[in-house]
């Protein structure tokens, strides 16, 4: 069985204050990426500026722009430039008071290829995403690319495997996870690492029961609350996973560009050994359409 390598990159990053600054911090990694020979890019979740969903605030609804508009057209020159498929994360204004977290995938050609938006929105303390983002309706539908077959979902995503199965079940190769998630600073040492360990335990689940790579990539850094609460301390941590839930590599808790490459075709023998789609019992599964069994 022939390997089929591809080598990705992860940009994790912190805020650096506005669009502009950080497209341009954005621009100077991929550069450093594609020199590097990534040929797959993957991007943090809304990466043009802060975290703005740890309150509510109509002011917010400014950031949001088309798609296609100015940060699709800057970052489709980007692929294209460097020669790679560019996984980004932008605050969508479709219409007047209808808006999503959506996912836009470049090729290298600078088309774009396809986009996610958003399904699992979350409201949480810090987390009002509710408040901004209508709920995806382009479903669970991966995005063909120059590189595979990939399987985009974003952040709170994560949490959900039912996302991951129906990715793979469309014939997803990869998942990739562009992120936002971290702690609140006045939490005790061991509730950070519980939350932070469910997360990576959650992507590597998710490896192992649909036999796929898994690429997730978060931001870093402090970010206050307007509400003058403590804030979010986001804990990087991105990493990209095997078929198997194994490490390929892993980051820290610092702004890097984290390499490594993905052997396409090990799923294939992965999935021979353990063939969980070939037993799955789909007709005893209905009941996952229930809200909760009463």
């Amino acid at each position: 069985m022939k390997n089929k390598t591809l080598p990705v990159a992860l940009i994790q990053e912190r805020n650096h204050g506005d669009a502009e600054a950080n497209l341009a911090v954005i621009e100077a990694r991929v550069a450093e990426a594609a020199k590097a020979g990534a040929r797959l890019v993957l991007l943090q979740e809304l990466h043009n500026g802060a975290y703005f969903c740890q309150h509510e605030s109509v002011g917010e609804f400014d950031l949001a722009e088309p798609i296609p508009g100015p940060s699709t057209e800057r970052l489709s020159r980007l692929a294209r430039q460097h020669g790679v498929v560019l996984v980004s994360s932008l605050f969508e204004r479709r219409a007047a008071g209808l808006y999503h977290n959506t996912a836009v995938v470049f090729e290298a050609d600078s088309s774009i290829a396809g986009k996610y938006r958003k399904m699992h929105i979350p409201d949480d303390p810090g987390f009002y995403e509710k408040f901004y983002f209508t709920p995806g309706d382009l479903g669970f539908e991966p995005i063909d690319t120059s590189v595979g077959r990939l399987g985009v979902l974003i952040c709170w995503d994560q949490w959900y495997p039912e996302g991951a199965r129906l990715m793979a079940l469309a014939g997803a190769e990869v998942l990739l996870y562009p992120t936002a998630i971290g702690w609140d600073p006045d939490d005790a040492r061991d509730e950070k690492d519980r939350q932070r360990d469910a997360w990576i335990l959650s992507h590597r689940g998710h490896a192992v029961a649909n036999g796929l790579p898994v690429l997730s990539c978060n931001r870093v850094g402090h970010e206050p609350s307007p509400l003058g609460t403590s804030g979010i301390d986001f804990w990087g941590n991105s990493h990209v996973l095997g078929p198997q839930g194994e490490f390929i590599a892993q980051a820290g808790g610092e702004p890097t560009i984290l390499l490594a490459e993905i052997d396409l075709q090990r799923s294939e023998h992965v999935r021979r050994i353990w063939p969980f789609l070939r037993d799955r019992r789909i007709d005893a599964y209905g009941d996952l359409l229930k809200r909760y069994r009463d």
